[in-house]
């Protein structure tokens, strides 16, 4: 972490670098991402003096990701429709889409 940092900021981190380190990644390497992912989300919030315009401007990374990222509503993946197309009997579910499933199921 960077001197002056808030305390947030060092949750934040140490949040993120936990996170790593269980989904198997170094802790070199989880230290890398936490401090990166903690920098850029300085920049986008104004803490930081030299902010870049492309992290200004950019998604925040609470916002960005697929199914499961803490800022979207969780999604069901393509099997997960089809088990529950499966379950329903829907007639020709396995040659459908992740959308069309999605809409035979009623979601």
């Amino acid at each position: 972490m960077t001197p002056g940092s808030s305390a947030r900021r060092v949750r934040q981190y140490e949040h993120i670098k936990e996170s790593a380190q269980e989904r198997g990644v170094s802790e070199e390497r989880a230290e890398e991402i936490a401090a990166r992912t903690v920098h850029k989300e300085r920049d986008r919030s104004g803490e930081s003096r030299t902010a870049s315009d492309l992290f200004v401007h950019d998604l925040s990374s609470a916002r960005r990701g697929g199914p499961g990222s803490p800022g979207g509503a969780e999604r069901p993946t393509r099997d997960q429709l089809y088990e529950e197309a499966r379950k329903k009997n829907v007639k020709g579910r396995s040659n459908m889409t992740k959308s069309q499933l999605a809409r035979a199921v009623g979601r």
